[in-house]
């Protein structure tokens, strides 16, 4: 099964009275438990991408399926459902709640849901614990390391099981120690099953990834198959 397709698909901006051809046509596949990385100079079109892969924007022609639901038509409610339900984010800066704790953050997307429950909170404290900050959970996001903070954000990412963990520049704050921590952790969630796709402008990241798909004017460029030791 795909976690996600992209079907011809277009994006357009209209600024200053011109036209912007953001994304040209695009067909690309992820099967679940991919592990993939989308590269490309500024302007190749990644966060046009990265936008429409989360729901966040709708493209211009085309179509998205997310899983087996087709994301194209759905109005914003249902978008917005989709974002809360099926997609797991992790931010470059983390996008934590600071007057909230470690679990009370990773609870977040349940909290919007009306499912804060026994059963939820059990889940969130499990993963806290996966991601090495069981001994935190009552610290606030200004106790806690950067690499801390990304960890609590990609257990948040977890919390509703999503179709994949999509992931934008989650090392671009972080030290090269603490970077290494992060991708070392997004790779035993790959190798676990999870489908990951992360946007990214740095190569060392890009090199955890199975595979590259390289952005150029919009298009897809080429696409590199990795060999990881």
């Amino acid at each position: 099964m795909l976690a996600a397709k992209l079907d011809k698909v277009t994006k357009e901006y209209f600024l200053k009275g011109e036209t912007v051809r953001a994304l040209r046509g695009v067909d690309m596949e992820v099967p679940e438990g991919d592990y993939l990385a989308i590269m490309g100079a500024s302007g190749s079109g990644k966060s046009t991408m990265l936008n429409l892969l989360g729901c966040l924007d709708r493209p211009t022609t085309g179509t998205i399926f997310l899983g087996s639901d087709n994301v194209t038509t759905l109005d914003d409610y249902h978008l917005s459902q989709i974002r809360a339900t099926r997609i797991g984010f992790v931010f470059q800066s983390y996008n934590l709640i600071q007057q909230l704790t470690v679990l009370e953050n990773i609870e977040v997307p349940l909290f919007y849901q009306g499912r804060i429950d026994r059963q939820a909170r059990k889940r969130s404290t499990e993963l806290a614990r996966m991601v090495g900050l069981g001994e935190r959970l009552g610290h606030r996001p200004t106790q806690l390391s950067g690499g801390q903070q990304q960890r609590v954000a990609i257990a948040r990412s977890l919390v509703n099981n999503p179709y994949f963990i999509l992931a934008d520049e989650p090392t671009g704050n972080l030290d090269s120690v603490t970077t290494r921590e992060i991708l070392d952790l997004l790779d035993k969630l790959n190798q676990e099953g999870r489908t990951i796709i992360l946007v990214t402008h740095e190569a060392e990241v890009g090199a955890r990834a199975k595979r590259i798909i390289w952005l150029k004017d919009g298009e897809i460029d080429r696409e590199v198959l990795n060999t990881k030791p």
